[in-house]
């Protein structure tokens, strides 16, 4: 068994097993002997599991993690995504390490500010790490009021003086489009997310960037619009890919792993092969796209060190009541799989022959 399992079972989530297992505050007592209940029954064992009287929080130091919640990329599930679930877990851990509890909270987007408010009216924290990728500035400012010791992870505005840690979007991109130039390709293709955040849009500059500089531009055509969390082939797409089928892309660039992963089905299923007919290119380096067929070449965000900077960053205000601000830029490096390959000449003059 599984901590999926026991979340499952509970109708909790995977970060509220771990909170009861750890024996850490941030569940209702009600939630944690419910979780131990059924660990207990199912005879799941673990060096952090305590029993219910003996659960303790394991310091009187708490950090909060924030996300805010909304119909975009950060939806009410989404620590059962990759990404966030990888980032998260690297959160958690760095904090343990360093004698902090910590509790995750979820807020919903509609009712922001006074979520907020009540957050911390009933359990103040000594700190905050926010998760900023659907958040505007007028928010990160609310919360930035209200606890002076916040670092915010996923997003970045220069202007604002807060802490902000983000991966280097533009650098990721620019590299993917280099390496596809390198690769032979000039007739590329861009598959960008119908929800807008920091993230995507630095992805495009950099990627638009790279190609302006070797006077390489994408045909309108060829600009496509998915999803960004859907991993199921995308009608839509293929609608457009298959209008497109006598004058196909060779390379495409998706702004993230999960929209490369339904592009690739997507593909499939109209008979269009990967990388022979189209080469692909994601973004996060998520566990699935190792798993998915072919293997997907992406950029690598350095998720753990996103998690370490910013526990290091927030601990630093919080001790030394640091009054300096900071944005740091967490480099990415390019993951080679195969779902690329150098453009091959010969095959530019085959049109594949797309199922119906």
């Amino acid at each position: 068994m599984k901590i999926k399992d026991i979340a499952e079972l509970a109708n909790v989530s995977k970060s509220a097993v771990s909170l009861a297992l750890n024996g850490k505050p941030g569940i209702s007592d009600a939630t944690r002997e419910k979780i131990l209940k059924i660990t207990k029954e199912h005879g799941y064992t673990s060096r952090s599991l305590m029993k219910t009287e003996d659960a303790q929080p394991t310091s009187n130091k708490l950090l909060r993690f924030v996300a805010c919640t909304n119909v975009g990329i950060v939806s009410e599930k989404y620590e059962n995504l990759p990404f966030f679930m990888e980032l998260l877990r690297s959160i958690d851990e760095n904090i343990r390490s360093r004698g902090y509890s910590l509790t995750v909270s979820s807020i919903n987007y509609d009712s922001f500010n006074s979520e907020i408010n009540t957050l911390e009216e009933e359990q103040q924290s000594d700190g905050i790490i926010l998760l900023g990728t659907n958040l505007n500035q007028e928010q990160i400012h609310y919360i930035a009021q209200r606890q002076s010791n916040l670092v915010v992870i996923d997003t970045c505005f220069e202007t604002m003086n807060v802490d902000f840690i983000v991966m280097n979007n533009l650098l990721g991109a620019y590299d993917a489009a280099k390496y596809l130039l390198e690769k032979g390709h000039s007739k590329i293709g861009y598959v960008e997310s119908t929800t807008r955040f920091y993230n995507f849009d630095m992805r495009k500059q950099g990627f638009n960037l790279a190609l302006s500089e070797q006077g390489v531009s994408i045909d309108k055509k060829h600009n496509y619009s998915i999803p960004p969390t859907d991993v199921t082939p995308q009608d839509l797409f293929k609608q457009n890919i298959t209008k497109d089928i006598d004058d196909l892309p060779t390379a495409l660039f998706c702004e993230c792993d999960y929209m490369a992963i339904s592009v690739i089905k997507s593909l499939t299923d109209l008979g269009i092969r990967v990388p022979h007919d189209i080469s692909i290119v994601g973004f996060d380096n998520i566990w699935e796209s190792q798993i998915i067929h072919p293997e997907l070449t992406t950029i690598n965000v350095k998720k753990d060190r996103i998690a370490s900077l910013a526990v290091e960053r927030l601990i630093q205000n919080i001790e030394n009541t640091s009054k300096d601000r900071i944005k740091l830029f967490v480099d990415t490096e390019l993951v080679e799989r195969n779902s690329t390959q150098p453009l091959v000449e010969t095959e530019q003059d085959t049109t594949p022959q797309v199922r119906k």
